[in-house]
């Protein structure tokens, strides 16, 4: 039979998901009358909610007699390092490019990944049937972008195919309009190699990914580089290290083990085989200490395979353990030791992401990719029931050779109406932004690029959306290490403080409400120092949320009863992470998110101010 192995790429949004969809359709892995949710790949609960891929996934579906195991990846730039560290078990990419976008930051940053591994590149120009469609052109920026990331001259002969993934067809040129999706699994047979690997040879294989099973535990994922693998074979897992054979007595031998349970991906099922030769994308279990990119060899010739790198992560923030006043009313795990052990635990299998302990016992320094890496984190910690507190963003600096101090710069694709060109254009200059390239679209929006540095774009996007009225589309990604760009503004406005624990009142946030926005709702607990709101003006302010409306035994008029109140603005992790500053924090609970200043004590508040105004003045 016929093996092919392929990854699907591309920027978040271009339909890969949906294309795998057709995929398994047409291949038959369901029945003709079978009721299938529309992206059956995102299974995760978060995935489902959000409309995004957050982990990569294995299926493998089979056209005539040749069998192609398909990954699925994510598109998020902040998900990146789930791309990176698939991409070894691959001999192919699809690339899928938006017929009315083209290529966006996150296209490059895969392709690039992709092209460095010398994969062989299919090029998809996914939704010709937009009625802002730009095949054609989108063509040309494809092989720019190639160019650009010094392709080879076989890398720059790639085919191109024409789809649309939502309708199930694609085809060798821009003008068809129906049909199936045959000529994409021809070309991908025709133009993707057979993996290239000894299936004589003693057994290699290197764990790609993991999974767990509260049956058979943890899972290694991988394609196997050579030989044979069969169920009850004994196998040694090397421990991270240089590439090569592992000398004896060099303390590198690993350890011994048994595959107990060998699986192989069949649709989106994971079904149990007795045997598995090189080439193919297998699960097996029986090696409870394994982790991503450690080797499985043979016993018998213990070689090492090329570990897995992913890029450095460019964001940081802090957890700390609750010390609010409600620490310990909601959450199940809430002490130091289980919140460093999850931390810990979460590294494993998420390669991308980074934690250290600092010289306070209860804080963790935990680096990822971006805002939305690290709330998801969050939120999937949160469902799991920690309690833990979160601190403001922080890029993550570097030195550069001479001793110079460098931090990440992203490239930024905003479309917006013409009309809007003006307010984007001030607001991005303040943030320090430099202007790539402006130029229209077809569609009447105007395109601009920008080069911005990555902490100038905390808390923007929720003032572009404002800006622009929900019309406009924000995309970035990271683009390099460049020279500090100086200070830039914090937050224009200030907070709306509470000044005692108690339950807000409807009569207080009435009365409140020309003050700014309100966080809280009438009946919720709220204590001294939690943020309930967005203050109108710059400067924080202490409000009394709970005060109530001062009972007389003179009647009063039915008009005088009637409170229409605003309805609050729901927190999200990702507006949180926007919006506080250096002195304040994030308390994430299973049941809350809320916002409180780091300092709860009103005096020591001021105090601290005082001390950071004098340290400013001599400085």
């Amino acid at each position: 039979m016929k093996l092919r192995n392929v990854a699907i790429i591309a920027h978040v949004d271009h339909g890969k998901t949906t294309l795998v969809d057709q995929m398994l359709r047409q291949a038959g892995v369901f029945r003709a009358n079978e009721v299938v949710q529309e992206r059956v790949m995102d299974s995760n609960p978060l995935e489902r909610e959000r409309g995004i891929t957050i982990l990569s996934k294995n299926t493998a579906v089979r056209w005539g007699d040749a069998k192609f195991n398909i990954v699925d990846t994510p598109g998020h730039r902040d998900f990146g390092g789930e791309v990176e560290r698939i991409l070894r078990m691959v001999d192919g990419v699809l690339i899928l490019v938006d017929a009315a976008e083209g290529p966006m930051p996150q296209t490059r940053f895969v392709t690039r990944k992709a092209l460095e591994l010398d994969l062989v590149p299919v090029v998809v120009i996914n939704k010709v049937d937009r009625p802002d469609a730009r095949p054609l052109e989108v063509h040309d920026e494809v092989l720019d972008l190639f160019i650009e990331l010094e392709a080879t001259d076989d890398q720059l002969d790639a085919a191109f195919l024409y789809a649309s993934g939502r309708d199930g067809w694609a085809s060798l040129g821009p003008e068809a309009r129906s049909g199936d999706l045959g000529p994409m699994f021809e070309t991908i047979l025709a133009s993707v190699p057979a993996p290239a690997a000894d299936p004589d040879g003693p057994f290699q294989m290197l764990a790609s990914t993991l999974d767990y099973s509260s049956y058979v535990g943890r899972i290694a994922i991988g394609r196997i580089e050579r030989g044979r693998v069969r169920r009850g074979q004994g196998v040694a897992l090397l421990p991270l290290g240089e590439p090569g054979l592992v000398k004896d007595g060099a303390g590198g031998e690993g350890i011994d083990g048994r595959v107990t349970k060998l699986y192989g991906f069949d649709g989106l099922s994971r079904v149990e085989i007795e045997e598995a030769s090189a080439g193919d994308i297998v699960a097996l279990a029986g090696l409870e200490g394994v982790e991503i990119g450690q080797t499985l060899t043979d016993p018998g010739r213990r070689e090492r395979l090329r570990g897995i790198a992913v890029e450095e992560p460019t964001l940081a923030v802090d957890f700390r353990v609750n010390d609010g006043p409600f620490a310990g009313k909601a959450g199940k795990y809430v002490t130091t030791r289980q919140l460093r052990e999850r931390l810990y635990r979460e590294i494993r299998s998420n390669v991308s992401l980074g934690v250290e302990d600092t010289e306070q016992p209860d804080t963790f320094a935990v680096s990822g990719r971006g805002e939305l890496h690290l709330t998801i984190l969050m939120e999937t910690m949160r469902r799991e029931g920690y309690e833990f507190t979160v601190s403001r963003p922080r890029v993550i600096l570097k030195e550069g050779p001479e001793g110079e101090i460098l931090e990440p710069y992203e490239k930024a694709v905003i479309e917006v109406p013409q009309e809007m060109v003006g307010v984007v254009m001030e607001k991005m200059g303040s943030r320090r932004a430099e202007v790539l390239d402006m130029r229209p679209t077809d569609a009447g929006p105007v395109r601009l690029d920008f080069r911005i540095p990555a902490r100038g774009l905390f808390g923007y996007r929720s003032e572009f959306l404002t800006d622009t009225r929900g019309e406009g589309q924000l995309h970035h990604g990271f683009l390099e290490y460049g020279p500090r760009a100086g200070s830039l503004q914090n937050r224009s406005r200030g907070a709306l403080v509470a000044d005692r624990e108690g339950v807000s009142v409807a009569f207080a946030i009435f009365n409140l409400q020309a003050r700014g926005v309100m966080f809280v709702a009438p009946g919720e607990a709220v204590y001294s120092g939690m943020i309930v709101g967005e203050s109108a003006r710059p400067g924080d302010m202490e409000i009394n949320i709970c005060k109530e409306k001062k009972l007389t035994n003179i009647r009063a008029a039915a008009a005088d009863e009637s409170i229409r109140l605003e309805p609050p603005l729901e927190i999200t992790l990702e507006l949180a992470l926007e919006f506080i500053n250096d002195d304040e924090l994030i308390e994430v609970t299973p049941d809350a998110i809320r916002l409180r200043k780091r300092q709860l004590d009103p005096t020591g508040r001021k105090k601290a101010m005082r001390q950071a105004a004098a340290l400013a003045r001599e400085a």
